[in-house]
């Protein structure tokens, strides 16, 4: 296999593969963001702007990647070589990107047990609605002078 051919089928299958690796971060991701923004809209949204990043860096990644001259032994060893660094590198992107979802949903939750926690103290505190005294079980503590 010529040098030409070799880098054209190494661009191709690395394009299909970061097209399909793409693909399922776009499937597996709305799951968890739904989950996060619990809207339709806003999830496709931020669905698909994470995946054009994914593909943009990844794409980028790969094409500097192609032109890097290394060299394994024969021709089918060294593209399997490239082949090699080129799965590293969209498995290292799939799980950045995995993390990346992951910790937006754990965000989201903090924040929801904060908001959870703060109208609960606010309940506790605020008097009742029906303007009756409250009644607690701990004794007063005496003033302080």
């Amino acid at each position: 296999m010529s040098d030409t051919a070799q880098y054209i089928a190494l661009l191709v299958v690395s394009i299909c593969l970061t097209f399909l690796v793409g693909r399922l971060l776009l499937v597996a991701g709305q799951p968890f963001l739904l989950e996060v923004f619990q809207d339709d809209k806003v999830t496709r949204s931020v669905n698909l702007l994470l995946s054009v990043l994914f593909h943009l860096i990844t794409l980028g990644v790969l094409a500097i990647i192609s032109v890097i001259t290394l060299q394994a032994g024969s021709p089918l060893q060294t593209f399997v070589m490239r082949l090699g660094v080129v799965l590293l590198v969209l498995g290292a992107a799939y799980g950045i990107s995995m993390l990346v979802l992951i910790r937006v949903r754990e965000r989201r939750r903090s924040d929801e047990i904060a908001e959870a926690v703060q109208e609960r103290r606010a309940g506790i505190n605020a008097p009742p609605p029906d303007g009756s005294p409250r009644v607690t079980t701990r004794p007063a503590s005496p003033p302080q002078p």
